[in-house]
């Protein structure tokens, strides 16, 4: 049996969807240097994939850029498909692709609702299906991991945290979180094990204006007094798929800098 003591994945295959940059880059790099070989998926940004693809192999781990909509059933099944044909079945998949699409309730159309929607909720759904059904092909490696598979899903402080002016990204999260729950309640006696993974302020290009602009009203959010880095997220996510984290089924590990301790009510309310 893989040793609880320490957050070694050698030997171990994962995938990392919206891998390209951000939090996704970061995951897969961090699942890397824990020892896995990683898919790095990508829905149109071929050179950051590239980029991606070089740093894990740079950490002498293998890897492969590999091209899907996550939205998209059929480019959910050829993700997988190549990912066991470039590098073997899979043992770790983290699902991190997302969008936002803001707008005030008033002017957020039908499109706007559906395009957050498609990547964060339906995606989750295609990809965390997808997982379950490879691992279960699988079944379980004793000499790699206690458990058939690890799902790990990306999902935010606002699963919990109202959003005023970006209902369909909380809601999105929302339904992540139930998501997340519902599948672990069902497939965990396969020791197959789903957990989350819930980001704060990250510092990604999704709000980079907003750092710019508006750092101080940011930290004003942020207990500990810095914004997270995606680095920050990637350690986090090669715990729960390491087996220091073998007990743990179902949770959610909100990597926030204390955001959901709401610190605008010290004091106040």
């Amino acid at each position: 049996m893989a040793s609880f003591e320490k957050h070694d994945l050698t030997g171990q295959i994962a995938i990392v969807t919206g891998a390209s940059s951000g939090i996704g880059a970061a995951t897969a790099i961090e699942l890397a240097r824990a020892g896995a070989d990683v898919v790095v998926n990508h829905r149109h940004s071929e050179e950051g994939a590239a980029r991606t693809v070089a740093m894990i192999e740079a950490l002498g781990r293998r890897a492969v850029a590999i091209q899907g909509d996550v939205s998209l059933e059929a480019d959910v099944l050829s993700l997988f498909d190549e990912a066991e044909a470039s590098l073997g079945a899979v043992d770790i998949v983290v699902s991190n692709a997302g969008r936002q699409k803001d707008a005030r309730i008033g002017d957020m159309t039908l499109d706007d609702w559906n395009a957050v929607i498609s990547v964060n909720l339906t995606g989750g759904f295609l990809v965390g299906r997808e997982a379950i059904r490879r691992f279960r092909r699988k079944g379980i490696r004793p000499d790699i991991s206690p458990a058939m598979g690890k799902l790990i899903f990306d999902s935010s402080v606002h699963q919990v945290i109202p959003w005023a002016f970006h209902v369909n990204y909380a809601a999105s999260k929302g339904g992540l979180h139930l998501l997340m729950q519902s599948l672990a309640q069902e497939v965990s006696a396969e020791r197959i094990r789903v957990n989350a993974v819930a980001p704060g302020a990250i510092a990604t290009a999704i709000n980079a204006e907003e750092r710019e602009t508006n750092a101080d009203g940011m930290l004003k959010l942020i207990p500990y007094g810095r914004i997270g880095d995606p680095a920050d997220i990637g350690r986090a996510v090669a715990f729960l798929a390491s087996d220091a984290s073998d007990y743990m089924v179902g949770q959610t590990l909100f990597v926030d800098g204390g955001m959901t301790l709401y610190p605008e009510f010290r004091g106040n309310g």
